[in-house]
């Protein structure tokens, strides 16, 4: 019996410095500095509910803070990425469009991606469809680092800009992110 307590304490404890190392790097990801003179604010989606469509509270964070961000670089473009999942209305993009207009941001600015379901299809779709250059990429705080770590490894140019989130999606977002940020490190290229 005495064994078991050993290795189950040795397991949870590997389990514990895992989840601070990982814990760490989402911090690093949350402290990025967005370049100065960007040629595209790429804005990651997230959920949208209800029909007519509008955005959860953490895609309401990243595009505020993209509005911001927006409205200081009138020269770069504006891309918006996320498809349509099987429990939304519409699609995240187009959601997300629509907030950005209403916001002051003009329709002609804005390229939409609606095809993607998963942050490294974002990525990779957006790069297929829009020349980016000098990229900033828009999304949570907790989730910059993967979205950075991706973007360097399909080669392209990318900045963050960090959304704080004050939802309590961070209860969900977090311990959901340090999975996927594991699938990552292994599968995702």
């Amino acid at each position: 019996m005495k064994m078991w307590k050993k290795v189950i304490l040795a397991l949870v404890g590997i389990g514990v410095v895992y989840v601070g190392v990982v814990l760490g790097f989402m911090y690093s990801g949350a402290r990025a500095v967005p370049t100065p003179n960007p040629d595209t604010i790429l804005i990651l989606g997230s959920k949208v509910i209800d029909d007519p469509a509008r955005p959860m509270p953490v895609l309401r964070e990243r595009l505020d803070a993209a509005i911001r961000f927006i409205e200081k670089h009138n020269s770069a473009k504006v891309v918006v990425s996320g498809g349509q999942g099987e429990d939304e209305s519409a699609s995240e993009a187009s959601v997300m469009k629509d907030y950005l207009v209403a916001h002051g941001i003009a329709a002609s600015r804005i390229e939409v991606e609606d095809t993607s379901m998963r942050t490294e299809e974002n990525l990779a779709n957006s790069k297929a469809e829009f020349e980016l250059g000098k990229t900033v990429i828009v999304t949570s705080d907790y989730h910059l680092y993967r979205a950075l770590m991706l973007a360097g490894r399909q080669n392209i140019d990318a900045t963050g800009l960090p959304a704080t989130t004050q939802t309590g999606a961070l209860f969900k977002g977090v311990p959901r992110e340090i999975l996927s940020i594991s699938y990552a490190w292994v599968f995702d290229r």
